[in-house]
């Protein structure tokens, strides 16, 4: 007969056991506002609780592999397939278990090969110009940046963005790396400043004449025009989306993106947010409050979003992208591209 210490034992390890399948620890590179609700749904829905901890991207990449198998976090949520190639070629990642739902809403060019991640939402990195200095008919290619009438007209994030090294990594995968490292020197020489800031500021320098082109995410555009700031909206009303290589490979697209941890000691709940996180629902909060474009054929964008224009987006597997980002880098550098 067991002695009551070890029933009392047995119970609390029970109780516990129940406890942690009833929650799911979320380690979140988006802002608060803008995957809470969504969270909050899904508690609302399954009964499980959400532990959201949100950081800096970078930080929490670290701390998942600085926490290893300790770690409590059960799915990572991120910004650019970058991170996410990283996390799953660092170890960090697990496949996921609802392949079928998963796979039949998500483009096999936006998720893992390996069903490690999948990409959430996307965002798109157009051309960006003047209303009241450039003509769209002057516009075409990104490649036609690099000619001399664009000298000290354009403006754009340094070389250390991680956007900016996914969209020249799909430019290595698409074009080469020779042709590819022509066009980065090109785009350096009509530089109108040495790159710095983010996104916002490069479409604030064009509103304040300081350059013509931005190549900036539709996604800050759309926060700028809807910010309280009235500073924000007045600066996006003077700028206008291009959509770049609709007669070729399209327009770049990124993505934010999640997976589930390598450790996750609540996995089965992390891969129930996971694909709530992409039911149509869930999809349809994101198109319209969060100025990103929705993963899923069957949810359409927002009427901000739609206002920006239709566009042909790049097809290129963003597994290759993300696998890329190293060598980017080492070619912007090469480049001069600071």
């Amino acid at each position: 007969m067991l002695k009551p210490v070890s029933v009392l034992a047995l119970l609390l390890s029970a109780v516990t056991t129940v406890q942690a399948a009833q929650e799911v620890n979320v380690y979140s590179a988006r802002k608060e506002a803008l995957i809470k609700p969504v969270l909050d749904d899904f508690t609302k829905q399954t009964g499980i609780q959400v532990n959201l901890i949100t950081g800096n991207a970078d930080t929490l990449l670290s701390r998942i592999a600085t926490e290893g198998q300790f770690s409590p976090a059960d799915l990572l949520v991120t910004t650019d397939v970058g991170r996410l190639q990283w996390a799953k070629e660092s170890n960090l990642l697990q496949s996921a278990q609802a392949n079928e739902q998963l796979m039949q809403w998500v483009p096999a060019n936006l998720r893992d090969q390996d069903n490690q991640w999948f990409a959430l939402t996307k965002r798109a990195r157009p051309i960006m110009y003047a209303i009241d200095r450039v003509k769209p008919e002057e516009l075409n290619r990104l490649e036609d940046l690099t000619d001399a009438k664009w000298k000290g007209r354009i403006c754009v994030r340094s070389s250390t963005n991680i956007y900016n090294q996914s969209m020249v990594s799909a430019l290595i995968e698409q074009l080469g790396e020779q042709a590819t490292l022509e066009l980065a020197k090109g785009l350096v020489k009509n530089f109108a400043r040495p790159p710095k800031g983010g996104d916002r500021d490069q479409i604030k320098a064009v509103a304040a004449g300081q350059c013509d082109i931005a190549i900036a995410n539709t996604y800050y555009l759309a926060g700028m025009l809807t910010d309280a700031d009235k500073s924000q909206v007045e600066a996006a009303k003077k700028v206008k989306v291009f959509w770049p290589n609709q007669s070729d490979r399209g327009t770049h697209v990124n993505i934010s993106g999640a997976g589930v941890t390598k450790h996750a000691p609540n996995a089965e709940n992390a891969n129930k947010l996971l694909v709530f996180m992409l039911s149509k629902d869930a999809q349809q909060w994101y198109a319209e409050h969060n100025g990103e474009y929705p993963v899923r054929s069957d949810v359409e964008s927002s009427e901000l979003l739609k206002g920006f224009g239709e566009f042909k987006a790049e097809s290129i597997p963003l597994e290759k992208v993300g696998a890329r980002n190293t060598d980017a880098l080492m070619l912007m550098n090469h480049a001069g591209w600071k």
